[in-house]
């Protein structure tokens, strides 16, 4: 305990003393530490969606369009983001690991928000970089980072939007406050063209931009600035939208129908309020508590008049955007029989670094008495929710179909890798909340360094723990089944290949990507035209017992069986 009571304050004092290599050195850091989980992860694993947002930014890249995996157009933020990498690689697994590189590069941008975002909150400099450091650290944070998917930069993005909210809130000069509300109109009109959850932001932002002009409540410059950085922002998503759907010839997906439908469904509402629980439960157990923290805060401090402003209505914001997100989530999923359905992780967790940071001011700023009864809230809150979901669900949290990438964070808490078990992963979090109370209520201030770095242990070791029982293993599979064909199935990289629906599905989406220069088709040869262009064909095998060409018997003379693997069962076909 010596060398820590004399190491702790030294390096607080340096990071108070210089901020900004403290910041620089922090952010390499995190960074290093992202690239350490990830270098073994060389192929996409979460089937279809990885798959999608890899054809959609090899097209961006300027490769030639093929089929995709969802069957319809994804927003293309994204792709547009990650599409460099897919102009430098000259295979698959190169470009997988450059993405993911840039992903750790865009994740790690965390830690500086965090930093500004919690010294606008009122903590001093090294309070801001210990806790701005586990925030970066939290496992929802880093453990979608992991994967082709938009959860990588949204986290980033939202924190980025909610900090130029505030700085067009607050009083300061017109330059500074136009800025700002450009900076929240572009990164509500990108989020947008991210996610369909960027238009729970879009919404949100439009809201309070009206608002705030009506009013009066900021300079109609800087929020007319941002009303039109707003719409230009949402116009280029449409117009990347557009393009790609001409690219593909397939239509944009139809969220706003599934959601419509969701919340207009009488049959259906019980299952919505009881997903919209669900998920924020799985929030606040995934931020240990501590995000509960900050929703109770944020709903008191919009009501109290004695507040700033600026903390009023982006506290209201984030609560809003919470709801929303977890509302629309809830109502546009559809009910395909798994468990997470009901307490799904992946949609609010881009609010989690959001929602720990203010949770992390609560602790430091507020006295005994307010931060006891604000933690019983919270947990009082926590339990509610997870009663309301028990109570509703019932017996189909045990029966449905247990998906383990939908449920890393209570499954760590838990300690329990194979079933949902909500009882222990709520004591478990509950715990953690209750000790951190605990240790600030008896030492004060003084000791909140201490639990900054406690946190931050604990927070680098639930996402190494996650990442090795979840991500490797999730990628391992994929990389035997889709590497594997990859290279036994003797098909070139500029060859153009079909695909029959019965192909099992991680190798037929995954290869959509892998094929840089060829293209795919997904087709039924059977009753469906094999397309002129076609070299190549690929076909699961008939039943044992039947030579391979038994699958398609009525094949034209000009198509042969090439080869085949009876242990990945697909046969490959090939033109004379």
């Amino acid at each position: 305990m010596r060398p820590l009571r004399s190491t702790l304050p030294a390096v607080t004092r340096w990071v108070a003393a210089r901020p900004g290599i403290a910041l620089l050195t922090g952010y390499v850091a995190e960074l290093l530490f992202r690239l350490v989980l990830v270098r073994h992860l060389n192929f996409p694993s979460v089937h279809p969606d990885e798959d999608s947002y890899l054809v959609l930014a090899r097209v961006l890249a300027g490769r030639p369009p093929t089929a995709i995996p969802v069957g319809e157009v994804l927003p293309g933020g994204y792709p547009l983001l990650i599409s460099p990498a897919l102009r430098l690689a000259d295979d698959p697994v190169t470009a997988y690991q450059l993405i993911m590189g840039l992903n750790a590069a865009v994740n790690a941008l965390i830690l500086p928000l965090a930093y500004v975002a919690l010294r606008r909150l009122g903590l001093d400099r090294r309070l801001a970089y210990v806790f701005g450091a586990v925030t970066a650290l939290l496992p929802p944070v880093i453990f979608y980072s992991q994967f082709v998917m938009t959860d990588a930069v949204l986290p980033v993005l939202i924190l980025a939007w909610l900090l130029c909210l505030h700085g067009w809130l607050a009083d300061g000069p017109l330059r500074r406050r136009v800025w700002h509300a450009v900076g929240a109109g572009a990164a509500a009109g990108y989020a947008m063209a991210t996610h369909d959850r960027g238009g729970v932001v879009v919404a949100l932002t439009a809201a309070v931009f009206l608002g705030v002009l009506l009013l009066r409540r900021a300079p109609w410059r800087s929020t007319v600035a941002g009303l039109a950085t707003l719409g230009l922002g949402v116009l280029g998503g449409k117009l990347l939208s557009a393009w790609l759907r001409a690219r593909f010839g397939v239509a944009n997906s139809d969220v706003g129908g599934f959601l419509w439908r969701g919340l207009t469904d009488p049959e259906a509402a019980q299952r919505t309020l009881t997903r919209t629980a669900g998920q924020i439960w799985y929030f606040t157990v995934s931020t240990w508590g501590i995000g509960g923290l900050a929703v109770v805060a944020c709903l008191f401090a919009v009501f109290d008049r004695r507040a700033p402003r600026e903390l009023r209505i982006t506290g209201g914001v984030l609560v809003a955007l919470l709801v929303g997100t977890a509302l629309a989530a809830a109502a546009a999923l559809p009910a395909d029989g798994r468990i997470d359905d009901w307490v799904y992780a992946r949609y609010t967790s881009y609010l989690v670094p959001s929602a720990f940071l203010v949770g992390a001011a609560v602790l430091a700023g507020s006295g005994r008495r307010v931060l006891v009864r604000t933690a019983a809230l919270a947990a009082g809150l926590t339990v509610l929710l997870a009663g309301a979901v028990v109570l509703s669900a019932g017996s189909k949290l045990r029966d449905e179909l247990f998906v383990l990438w939908g449920l890393p964070d209570v499954s760590f808490l838990a300690a329990d890798w194979t079933r949902l078990n909500m009882f222990r992963a709520t004591a478990a979090a509950l715990v953690v909340l209750a000790a951190v109370v605990m240790v600030r209520f008896s030492g004060g201030r003084r000791v909140l360094p201490a639990i900054g770095l406690s946190l931050a242990l604990f927070g680098a070791f639930a996402t190494a723990t996650i990442t090795a029982h979840i991500s490797v293993p999730h990628e391992k599979v994929s990389q035997d089944t889709a590497g594997t064909f990859r290279r036994d199935s003797g098909i070139g990289q500029a060859e153009n290949v079909v695909f029959a629906w019965d192909v099992k599905g991680s190798l037929r989406d995954t290869y959509a990507f892998e094929a840089y220069e060829g293209r795919v088709w997904y087709r039924d040869p059977r009753w469906q035209p094999v397309p002129a262009e076609a070299d190549v064909l690929v076909t699961p095998l008939p039943l044992a017992g039947q030579p391979p060409e038994a699958w398609w018997p009525g094949h034209p003379a000009d198509w042969y069986v090439d080869r085949a693997d009876a242990t990945q069962n697909w046969v490959v076909w090939r033109r004379h």
